[in-house]
């Protein structure tokens, strides 16, 4: 696996991949690698036929008072995990080398309306980040290709209407959720999460399942199934964020009558703020 931490180098790499013909695959992440960002590795790999991940704790998608001073760090680690994924490039660059003018000085990209619902809510300006920073890359290393983890669903959907809205021509793939065991989404901030923690936090997963088959079982009162989930998991140990049952194809409150629909969660369970959601067709 070649390591690259400027973009002049990246571009040089991608305009020699591009005259040999060669097809690229994008997994952008922020580091302090699990199984699931090599799953995403994996999956990109049967895509194209070079595999481009990124490491990059983007600041523009943390708020005032969330974790980015102390998001982990561990660029040995990930990069020892990355290549025995069989990942071919690992771009890793700087503030500086993506944001040269300052994060205040950065254009910004928004996707309206659903951006600010739900975690757009807890974490005000996150998606504007999130759709900036990946809108960027997608300039640097010109993927044919992009995968993103299924588990925050909200962001998928956000990067694909980004991606269209924009006319960008990159093909973006969901990957599906990897869990522990006990059905935890697998996600870096569960290293927050302490022993009793980590036993309690299946249980956000199996609110999400209960409530699935309730609706698979006839329920549409919304409302109702959403707060008695969101009670099931206070006693469980979480402090609310939100529990909503969304339309999936435009994340809008699912009305009856919706058919294809996605349960979207998130709670605090200690220092870890957990999200986690699940597609419910009717």
């Amino acid at each position: 696996m070649h390591s690259i931490t400027k973009l002049a180098e990246l571009r040089q790499q991608v305009r020699s991949l591009r005259q040999q013909g060669k097809t690229i695959a994008m997994v952008a992440t922020m580091g302090n690698l699990h199984e699931g960002h090599i799953a995403l590795v994996h999956q990109a790999k049967t895509l194209a036929d070079v595999v481009v991940a990124t490491i990059f704790v983007n600041p523009l998608q943390f708020g005032s008072g969330e974790d980015l001073e102390k998001y982990p760090k561990t660029l040995s680690a990930d990069k020892a995990q990355l290549e025995s994924a069989g990942c071919h490039f690992l771009f890793a660059p700087t503030d500086a080398e993506v944001y040269p003018h300052g994060r205040d000085n950065q254009t910004i990209v928004e996707v309206p309306a659903t951006s600010n619902l739900y975690c757009g809510i807890s974490r005000p300006g996150h998606f504007q980040g999130v759709a900036t920073v990946v809108c960027k890359l997608y300039a640097m290393i010109q993927p044919d290709v992009a995968v993103f983890g299924q588990k925050d669903y909200q962001q998928l959907h956000i990067i694909r209407q980004m991606t269209q809205d924009l006319s960008i021509a990159v093909d973006v793939v969901g990957s599906p959720t990897m869990r522990n065991s006990n059905g935890l989404a697998l996600s870096s901030r569960n290293g927050y999460l302490t022993a009793d923690e980590l036993r309690r936090a299946p249980a956000l997963h199996r609110a999400l399942q209960a409530t699935k088959l309730k609706l698979e079982q006839g329920s549409d009162d919304f409302p109702l199934l959403c707060e008695q989930a969101q009670k099931s998991l206070e006693e469980a140990g979480f402090n609310r964020d939100y529990f909503v049952i969304a339309n999936a194809n435009t994340l809008m409150l699912a009305q009856p009558g919706d058919r294809q629909l996605v349960i979207l969660a998130a709670g605090y369970m200690g220092a870890a703020r957990l999200i986690d959601n699940q597609v419910v067709n009717l």
